[in-house]
């Protein structure tokens, strides 16, 4: 237990340096962990910092939808025209085409469209679609493409199962070299290789970036279709002039729901749901795939299911309201790392307190998710969040673990040192519940039991014992004795010399009668100790021990009792006074164990008695009936000796009823069988000395002490 102790001294005296430690490793663990992300065994909380972004960018602010967008959608109904009757087919040529066949279609449909579109007013047109293989209908396409060349972008791929390969608009449409035409922009969006997911659009693209290499100054770049139309239209300045990918904010997914493109070339549907044109002025059109059957989707931080022409009106709205996201740089996420071990320390060093410390590390970490979320939706910022928190809360939490365990070893360590010097019950008051003990302390009336242990003759033992010998002798009867009141729940008041006051009731109380049954269980304990030291003395030739044992039951004044300089939590009261009376009576009634008149009553279920005498001590104006405390009704008695008891206590009442003929023949009656029984004696004696020569009428078997 010393060494337990001492460790934990020197855990205190270095406590800093050990939550330093703390806060050092988990800090550099992290900051490991990206150094090194394919180690298996490192935890690694930035993998989890993707997945913290994805989530602002579902819950935080989004660009705000266009009105002038438009996506008109190549959708099921489309396709089968299943909504449109034969009758109203005949005579509409857009429809003719879309019928003819099976999609695709021939290319005079998007000619014809074109003409409807901007006959309405349309700004621009964009075709998220590739027109490579010759079609039918590519003459009159390729005249509509001259005709609105300053309002109409056409896609182009980057074919990844051709090992990006550009998959271009086929000659006939737009003259070689198509790729720097600028009516065509390639349509492609490249996802996270860790998920799938785009989160990051590219306006411009290099033939050696394709095949993973740095471009080159003097290499060909390809132009986006989202480029390229902005272009169109006057904002060639929100276009990103670098080869880099951006992240940006997406807008809802609901912002730019598919319009059916038949509804376009179908009058009636013109006319209800487009004014006839008029819903078309002004606006960019986007057409595109939006059946199911034709796949054009992808995945992104918003789900698995936005559109491809969406997300090129995604992009366009991003750049034109500059919704531009932006990491944090390395270094200043090292340092935020960095920070937060040390914020981690600064927490748990100052505030001490572990409910407190706990509060501030989850408002700490609350205000930086707030703060992230305020950047994100305020600037665009995506600011560290999960390395950084993980980081803080790991080194605040095992810190504040550590912090727990030494306090709990100082309490442990206090408790221990308090208990050498105060009770345990006490100790345990006093650390589990300070308010109530020192509310005690200021004074209270209270009932309890209080216990006196004395060793008979001491004074005669220390005059030829050797010192050494005796104090260590005394040390080992004390702890024995003090075991007793301790393992039945009692309060060490104090030790006056060799003598041992224990209380209970004054600290913690299971109710009157459990505290006295309580005392008597101490008190037989300490025969039952002293009887094995004794045995133990006997064999190595050392002096035995005899006590005497006074319990008694009162109200009492219960307080924090002393001078200014030196106080004691003790009893004081008539009760305290008895008890020890009772003690001290053991020297003239040959008993080791005596009981006031009120533990007598309250403990007589549980234990065996032996009345003792009427006994008036100093200070009393009124005689108290005591008795002796034979053994716990539980225990291992000799039925015949509790028997001859009664005889006994028969003998007592003749004896008080002055008939001490018959006294003296019951007291002789039981000594037959009990001759060395010293009570019984000393009664028989005084029963003939009182049968030869009675004492006066005032005689009631009172004895006077006036001394004790």
């Amino acid at each position: 237990m010393r060494r337990k102790f001492s460790r934990m001294h020197w855990l205190g005296r270095h406590r800093l340096w050990i939550l330093a430690a703390i806060c050092s490793f988990w800090t550099g663990l992290i900051l490991l962990a990206h150094a090194f992300p394919t180690v298996p065994f490192l935890f690694s909380p930035w993998s989890g910092e993707q997945n913290f972004e994805d989530m602002l960018r579902h819950e935080g602010r989004k660009t705000p939808a266009r009105p002038d967008f438009v996506f008109v959608g190549i959708d099921q109904d489309s396709l089968l025209l299943t909504a449109v009757g034969e009758d109203e087919i005949v005579g509409n040529r857009g429809l003719e085409l879309m019928k003819e066949r099976p999609y695709p279609w021939s290319r005079e449909v998007w000619a014809l469209l074109l003409d409807k579109l901007f006959a309405a007013g349309a700004r621009l047109v964009m075709f998220d679609l590739i027109f490579n293989p010759p079609n039918d209908g590519d003459a009159a396409f390729h005249a509509a493409l001259e005709k609105y060349h300053d309002r109409v972008v056409i896609g182009s791929n980057f074919d990844a199962a051709q090992g990006n390969q550009l998959v271009l608009p086929n000659t006939t449409l737009i003259p070689a070299p198509q790729a720097q035409d600028d009516r065509v922009g390639f349509v492609n969006f490249w996802t996270d290789p860790s998920d799938g997911k785009v989160r990051a659009i590219v306006f411009k693209i290099s033939e050696r970036q394709l095949v993973g290499q740095s471009p080159f100054p003097d290499d060909e770049v390809f132009n986006s279709l989202s480029a390229r139309a902005l272009t169109k239209l006057g904002y060639a300045n929100s276009v990103r002039g670098d080869l880099r990918s951006h992240a940006i904010r997406f807008c809802p997914t609901d912002a730019y729901e598919p319009r059916s493109l038949y509804q376009i070339f179908f009058p009636r549907m013109w006319h209800a749901n487009y004014g006839d044109g008029a819903f078309f002025k002004d606006k960019v059109v986007i057409v595109g795939a939006s059946a199911q059957i034709m796949h054009d989707v992808v995945d992104t931080p918003l789900g698995p299911s936005t559109y491809g022409p969406v997300m090129h009106l995604f992009t366009m709205a991003a750049a034109l309201g500059n919704e531009f996201l932006f990491p944090t740089p390395p270094a200043l996420g090292y340092s935020l790392v960095g920070a937060a071990g040390l914020m981690a320390w600064l927490v748990i060093a100052i505030v001490r307190r572990p409910f407190l410390s706990l509060l501030a590390l989850i408002g700490l970490s609350v205000f930086y998710l707030i703060a992230a979320r305020v950047l994100y939706d305020v600037h665009g910022f995506l600011l560290l969040s999960i390395p950084v928190l993980s980081a803080f809360l790991l080194s605040g939490l095992v810190s504040l673990g550590f912090e727990y365990a030494l306090e709990r070893l100082e309490k442990l360590r206090t408790r221990r040192t308090l208990e050498r010097y105060v009770s345990k019950n006490l100790v345990k008051e006093i650390l589990e519940n300070p308010e109530g003990y020192y509310s005690s302390m200021l004074g209270s009336r209270k009932p309890v039991t209080i216990l006196f242990s004395d060793i008979v003759g001491f004074t005669t033992v220390t005059e030829r014992a050797d010192p050494v010998a005796l104090v260590k002798q005394l040390n080992e009867y004390l702890s024995r004795m003090v075991a007793g009141v301790f393992d039945n729940d009692g309060t060490l008041d104090k030790f006056v010399g060799d003598a041992v006051m224990a209380v209970w009731g004054n600290v913690s109380s299971r109710g009157i009668a459990e505290d006295a049954k309580a005392a008597a269980r101490a008190a037989i304990a300490m025969r039952r100790e002293l009887r094995k030291l004794n045995e133990q003395w006997r064999a190595s030739g050392t002096e035995e021990l005899k006590i005497g044992i006074g319990i008694n039951q009162g109200e009492v004044l219960v307080g924090n009792i002393g001078s200014e300089a030196k106080m004691d939590f003790t009893v004081i009261g008539d009760a305290v006074n008895l008890a020890s009376r009772l003690e001290a009576l053991t020297r003239t009634y040959p008993v080791d164990i005596l009981l006031g008149p009120t533990v007598t009553e309250l403990v007589r279920d549980e234990f065996y008695l032996r009345t003792v005498a009427r006994v008036q001590v100093k200070g009393k104006t009124r005689p108290v009936e005591v008795c002796a405390l034979v053994a716990a009704r539980d225990e291992d008695v000799d039925p015949e000796f509790l028997k001859s008891l009664e005889v006994y206590e028969d003998g007592i009442q003749k004896f008080r009823d002055r008939d001490f003929r018959q006294a003296k023949i019951l007291f002789s009656r039981f000594r037959e069988f009990y001759p060395e029984d010293s009570l019984a004696k000393m009664y028989l004696e005084r029963a003939l000395e009182y049968e030869q020569k009675p004492p006066d009428e005032a005689w009631n078997a009172v004895e006077v002490f006036k001394k004790m």
